[in-house]
């Protein structure tokens, strides 16, 4: 994990340092659908950035119904990115566990057709595991971020189509346009952080805050079912 961190810090940093409106982008026929600009959601749109879906002041979410990524960018250069996933563990089903994370900065489209993406600081995730020996704990979140490549198509149906791809190339899931105008919050800096664990609370107090651990747990419960069935499956 450290060593993915460094490498994408460090492709980032090599990228070219001239923002979008100092440098030619060529929008040929993978990148011509519509600008980049808007917020973009992926799968069935729950997943949103904006007010609607963290608030930095206090490092509160609100969870959406289901799982999801969503980016946005403005013409200057900002951006925004709101996730919310379950990442599986194959030696033991039962330890699922969900990350729901936000954060903002600025952003270069570089002349290779990549895109950096530098954070303001004030980025959070929380993080919840049944199998750890701190359950549910939020934290700072603030990584360079690099994507090797880009590309808008032209869905026949749900209309443009925003790809990205990692440092490694690796792909995330494609996101819809929501919205030509970008959906986020101030692109300023809204919190100052000191250390790099913020807050750590217990399931209670999460419930007490915004309700979220009921429906993480339930998310966590059926996915867990899912995956010992198919295991029992196989035996």
């Amino acid at each position: 994990m450290i060593l993915t961190h460094f490498a994408a810090v460090l492709f980032a940093t090599l990228a070219p340092l001239a923002r979008s409106q100092d440098a030619a982008i060529v929008y040929d026929s993978i990148h011509n659908a519509t600008s980049i600009a808007g917020t973009w959601s992926s799968g069935s749109k729950a997943v949103v950035t904006g007010s609607g879906f963290a608030n930095p002041a206090n490092m509160t979410f609100t969870y959406p119904k289901t799982t999801g990524i969503s980016y946005s960018f403005t013409d200057d250069g900002f951006y925004e990115i709101a996730r919310y996933r379950f990442n599986g563990n194959g030696s033991e089903p039962t330890c699922i566990t969900g990350v729901i994370g936000w954060v903002h900065g600025t952003y270069t489209l570089n002349s290779n057709g990549s895109i950096s993406m530098v954070p303001l600081g004030d980025g959070f995730q929380q993080v919840q595991d049944p199998c750890a020996a701190v359950s549910n704990f939020v934290e700072a979140y603030n990584l360079t971020e690099y994507y090797a490549q880009w590309r808008i198509f032209q869905d026949p149906v749900a209309g443009p189509k925003l790809h990205l791809f990692q440092f490694d190339g690796s792909p995330l899931a494609p996101q819809f346009q929501v919205s030509p105008e970008p959906n986020m919050l101030p692109t300023t800096k809204l919190r100052n952080d000191t250390t790099e664990v913020l807050s750590r609370r217990s399931f209670d107090e999460d419930v007490a805050t915004n309700g979220a651990s009921s429906r993480w747990t339930a998310g966590v419960t059926a996915l867990g079912m899912a995956l010992i069935g198919a295991v029992s499956s196989l035996l």
